[in-house]
């Protein structure tokens, strides 16, 4: 008896197992009803679903125009819910599995604009101290991948944005090694200062922040003992900003918010 009544009971658990197993409402769906589906719960914000569509659409058809698509979308999604680890991974995977797709530019722009995003507190308009020990990574991240746009395809509906974000992304970047550069300065690391000066004039050779980085070595050097170097430095800063205010005078170190200085 009591074997029965546990027999009863093993098939009545598995019974309520396989009863409580979801159902997938997709089986026997074709590549495009599934990207349909997918796309839609994609149009109407449902990001988290439409990523499990297109993943499901990639496991079940991986080959063909519908697959290559659900890939870009599900970076896309990704980048849409908050996601943007996620998202650039899939970007990533996506230009480096069909490098010849004819959305790969796509890829490289919202590469780029997700990397502009997540480096919005690195672009806040903040003090110069608070704003040199900011972390570039993202904003650094995102001039690369705009630059690859750029390079690859000049002739892309995306790249007159991308350039445009560019040149922000260039003079910010030049901006906060400027910083660093009067961070070493006020620190008596004079050597370093003129180091990460010279990186800017080398590196963001069409940025505003140029005039200020040779004000800055014409200080450095000044600090060092070297008059030399100085009045080099200086000739170069009179040639190229004649009217410069530093060579009135005017202090090299400043405290006001970085975009008040173009």
């Amino acid at each position: 008896m009591k074997r029965r009544f546990a027999l009863v009971l093993l098939l009545s658990l598995a019974a309520c197992g396989h009863l409580s197993k979801p159902i997938d409402k997709t089986r026997g769906w074709s590549a495009e009803k599934l990207y349909a589906s997918a796309k839609h719960q994609m149009d109407i914000g449902n990001y988290s679903n439409a990523v499990g569509q297109f993943e499901t659409l990639e496991a079940r058809y991986p080959y063909g125009p519908y697959a290559e698509q659900a890939q870009l979308d599900i970076a896309y999604s990704y980048y849409k819910d908050d996601e943007p680890v996620s998202a650039v991974a899939a970007a990533d995977r996506f230009i480096k599995t069909y490098p010849d797709n004819s959305h790969v530019d796509y890829a490289y722009y919202l590469k780029g604009i997700i990397n502009f995003n997540q480096g919005h507190g690195f672009l806040a308009t903040l003090g110069a101290e608070d704003f040199a020990q900011r972390d570039p990574k993202a904003a650094e991240a995102s001039f690369d991948a705009f630059k690859a746009l750029v390079t690859r395809f000049p002739n892309s509906k995306y790249t007159p944005d991308a350039r445009a974000r560019m040149i922000y992304l260039a003079n910010a970047l030049a901006m906060h090694d400027i910083y660093v550069a009067q961070y070493y300065i006020v620190r008596g690391a004079y050597l370093a200062s003129v180091n990460r000066a010279q990186y800017v004039l080398q590196h963001f050779p069409h940025a505003p922040a140029r005039e200020q980085a040779l004000a800055i070595m014409v200080v450095a050097y000044g600090k060092m003992g070297l008059p030399t170097l100085q009045a080099d430095t200086r000739r170069v800063l009179q040639l190229n900003f004649p009217h410069s205010r530093y060579l009135a005078g005017a202090p090299v170190i400043q405290t006001q918010p970085w975009w008040k200085f173009w």
